[in-house]
C-alpha cells in the first residue's frame, strides 16, 4: 500500500511536470515571436571580462563589434592576468574595441571585480555587461539598450539558447539543458510575472542608475551578482525589463566532471536564493517522476504514465527547438532530463560550488566571505 501510494505521488508529479513543461515551451515560441525593438538607438559601452581562450571567443567578440547600431558604442575588455591566453585574441580586435589589463582583485566575485575596473573605463553614458561566451546577432545591442529611452526602465536584461562551442558530446549535453531547462522555465517564469529575472548573460543599465545602486563594487560579494543587481535597480523604483532577443550562450565542457560542477553551481545558487523556488523545480522534471512511478505501480497504470511523460516531453521540446530554428533532438530527451533530475537531487544537498579555479562556499543568500 505504501509504495503504491508513492508511485501515486510521483505520477501525480510526473502530470502537472507535463503541464508544466507544455506551458514553458509555449512561453518559448511567444517570446521567440515578438517583435524586439529597433530604435531610438543610445550610445552604449559594451564590458566584457575576460578569463582564458575558450572555442569560439574570437567569433563571440568579433560579433559584439559587428552591430547595426545607429549610435557610438565600444567594447572595452577587461583582463587580470597579463599572459592570460585571451589577450592576442583581444588585441586583434579592430576599433572600437580596447582592453584594459588590471590584476587588482577588489572581492571574492572575480567577473565583478573586473566590471569595477570596466566600469572606470567605460566612455559612454549606458553599460551593457555582456558574458565572454554569449554570441550575438547584428540587432542585439539596440534591442537591449533601447527600452532604456524610458526614464521607468531601470535596467534591461535577455534570456539566452544554448550552442555547442565546441560540438563536443559534453557541450552539446550543455546546451541542451540551456534550450529544454533553464530557457522555458525562464520564460515561462517572465510570462506569469513570476521570475524577477535579471540574467546576468547581458545586462544594459544607464551609468547614473548603475552609480545610484552603489555600482559594481556593491556587488562583489555576492556569487549570483546578477539577481542582487536586478533587486538593487527595482528598490529604486524602476523596471526591470526583459528584451525579446535571444543570443546563444557558447557552451564549452570538456569533460564530465566540468559539466557536473557548471551545473551543480547554478543549482545551488538558485536554493541558495530562493529555497522554495527551488523546490518548486520538483515540477520540471515529469519523465524521472513518471520513471519512478512507472517502477512502483501496476504495470498497465506505469505504461499510461510514462508514455504521457515521455509523449508530452518530446512534444515540448520538439516546439522549443522549432521556435529556436532547430530541428528536433529526440534522442537527447531521455538522457538530458534524467541528468538534470540527478543535478536537482544533488542541489538539494549542503555543500560549496567551483567557479573559476575556486571553491567557494556562500554565505547566508548566496554572499561569499
Amino acid at each position: 500500500m505504501a509504495l503504491t501510494l508513492l508511485g501515486l505521488l510521483c505520477a501525480l508529479l510526473a502530470l502537472a511536470g507535463m503541464v508544466q513543461g507544455l506551458l514553458a515551451a509555449r512561453a518559448v515560441v511567444r517570446l521567440a515571436a515578438t517583435p524586439r525593438p529597433t530604435g531610438p538607438a543610445l550610445p552604449a559601452s559594451i564590458l566584457k571580462p575576460l578569463h582564458g581562450a575558450e572555442p569560439g571567443l574570437s567569433e563571440n567578440l568579433r560579433a559584439s563589434l559587428e552591430q547595426r547600431h545607429a549610435a557610438p558604442f565600444e567594447l572595452v575588455m577587461a583582463l587580470a592576468d597579463p599572459a592570460d591566453p585571451a589577450r592576442p585574441i583581444a588585441e586583434a580586435l579592430p576599433e572600437p574595441a580596447r582592453l584594459i589589463i588590471e590584476p587588482r582583485l577588489l572581492g571574492p566575485n572575480r567577473k565583478v571585480s573586473q566590471l569595477v575596473h570596466l566600469q572606470q573605463a567605460a566612455r559612454l553614458p549606458l553599460l551593457v555587461a555582456a558574458d565572454a561566451d554569449i554570441r550575438v546577432d547584428p540587432g542585439w545591442l539596440t534591442a537591449v539598450t533601447a527600452p532604456l529611452a524610458d526614464p521607468d526602465v531601470g535596467l534591461v536584461t535577455c534570456l539566452y539558447r544554448g550552442e555547442a562551442a565546441d560540438g563536443g558530446f559534453f557541450s552539446r549535453l550543455a546546451a541542451l539543458s540551456i534550450d529544454w531547462h533553464f530557457l522555458p522555465n525562464a520564460a515561462l517564469g517572465e510570462a506569469l510575472g513570476r521570475a524577477r529575472g535579471c540574467y546576468g548573460a547581458t545586462m544594459a543599465i544607464r551609468v547614473e542608475t548603475l552609480e545610484a545602486v552603489g555600482g559594481f563594487a556593491r556587488f562583489l560579494h555576492d556569487l549570483a551578482d546578477d539577481h542582487a543587481l536586478g533587486e538593487a535597480v527595482r528598490a529604486l523604483g524602476l523596471r526591470v525589463e526583459v528584451s525579446p532577443v535571444i543570443p546563444a550562450h557558447m557552451m564549452h565542457e570538456p569533460g564530465p566532471l566540468a559539466l557536473w560542477r557548471h551545473e551543480l553551481r547554478w543549482a545551488r545558487t538558485i536554493r541558495w536564493l530562493a529555497p522554495r523556488g527551488y523546490l518548486g523545480l520538483a515540477l520540471t522534471h515529469p519523465l524521472p517522476w513518471a520513471l519512478l512511478a512507472a517502477a512502483l505501480l501496476p504495470a498497465s497504470a506505469a505504461a499510461a504514465v510514462l508514455g504521457l511523460a515521455l509523449g508530452a516531453r518530446l512534444a515540448a521540446t520538439a516546439r522549443i527547438d522549432v521556435a529556436l530554428g532547430r530541428a528536433p533532438r529526440p534522442a537527447w530527451v531521455i538522457p538530458r532530463d534524467l541528468l538534470s533530475f540527478a543535478v536537482w537531487l544533488a542541489g538539494l544537498l549542503p555543500g560549496g560550488v567551483h567557479w573559476g579555479g575556486q571553491r567557494l562556499r556562500p554565505r547566508r543568500r548566496g554572499r561569499l566571505s
